[in-house]
């Protein structure tokens, strides 16, 4: 069928359902991310229907996109308090909220999750829609480590099946990761890079391989600094070089780079916002280890991809960084 459909599209003179622009998209899961994607989407034009479990979520995550609009449009309009007003009221227009994932897809543009990191879960949900949507919706998954072809597996559109990932915070952060998948058309990759440009962000074209881009380079590095704090490797073997006029910062025989040693030697050395501890703790150690554990399922002989006992341990006892109060550092 999605062959047929395929070849069916491509032959209509008049491109009208390869090249339609995205205008609805309907969005599932109320979260920060999803939260932060549908306002991006809503400032931009785009008609929005944000779906979760409950009315209760989605009144809180409204809540949350009104109060980020209001913190907008003061620093936009600083010395037009009408304009401020109207942009919000125009903004808060675009988006409706509903409980009913199936009614909301019936006559959308763009199905985009951001819910839990579990394959399941996710192909459970796409599997569903696959007979509710029209026949021109592309699906598409926020998930920063799943394989975006697994995911898709559960439909019969797989060549209009991608990813979108997203950076939080979605209002702040530019980048946006646009995956492809072997079975993905061109028009729906092309609709996906085009719908990233119209929310004002740079997309990066990306494989679908663990990780992408991004993650595939900075999970491995956080996981090399707790191992490095880990195994207690002797600072002289890295950084006596760039810290010789320091040797209080890292002397020879302290045994073991610290984790408040190893921030700031990124930070300063590499010019990094955070430390890899820090960011460890911003991220979510229990996302981190998450993602750890599918990477190292799928690839169990890559080091990169190894154990970390320490982390294990931290997510074992609930410290899962800032959000619980504890994660590497403690916080107030």
């Amino acid at each position: 069928m999605a062959f047929f459909t395929h070849h069916i599209c491509r032959g209509l003179s008049s491109s009208a359902v390869r090249n339609a622009a995205i205008k609805h998209v309907t969005i599932i899961g109320a979260g920060q991310m999803g939260a932060g994607i549908a306002q991006v989407a809503a400032a931009t034009g785009h008609s929005v229907t944000l779906v979760d479990t409950s009315e209760d979520i989605l009144k809180k995550s409204i809540k949350g996109i009104e109060g980020s609009l209001k913190r907008v449009a003061k620093k936009k309009f600083a010395d037009k308090p009408e304009a401020a007003v109207e942009f919000l009221q125009k903004v808060l227009q675009n988006v409706s909220i509903s409980t009913d994932a199936a009614s909301a897809v019936g006559a959308t543009d763009l199905v985009l999750e951001a819910i839990v990191e579990n394959i399941k879960v996710k192909q459970d949900l796409f599997g569903g829609l696959d007979k509710l949507a029209p026949a021109h919706t592309i699906f598409a998954s926020n998930t920063s480590s799943l394989p975006i072809g697994d995911i898709a597996s559960s439909t019969n559109r797989l060549d209009r099946f991608g990813g979108l990932h997203f950076f939080n915070p979605v209002p702040v952060m530019k980048l946006v990761e646009v995956i492809g998948t072997s079975a993905t058309s061109q028009e729906t990759f092309d609709s996906l890079l085009n719908f990233s440009k119209a929310l004002g962000k740079t997309p990066v074209s990306c494989k679908d391989t663990p990780g992408f881009i991004v993650n595939r380079l900075l999970v491995p590095y956080m996981m090399e600094a707790i191992r490095l704090h880990e195994r207690g490797t002797p600072c002289t073997n890295i950084f006596l070089i760039d810290f010789c006029s320091n040797p209080c910062l890292f002397s020879p025989h302290s045994g073991h780079g610290s984790k408040e040693d190893i921030d700031i030697a990124m930070k300063l050395g590499a010019g990094y916002p955070m430390g890899p501890f820090e960011l460890l703790d911003y991220v979510g150690l229990d996302t981190a280890k998450f993602i750890m554990d599918g990477w190292s399922a799928m690839d169990p002989g890559n080091p990169l991809f190894a154990q970390s006992e320490m982390l294990n341990k931290l997510v074992a006892e609930g410290k899962y960084g800032k959000k619980t109060g504890e994660g590497f550092y403690k916080y107030k």
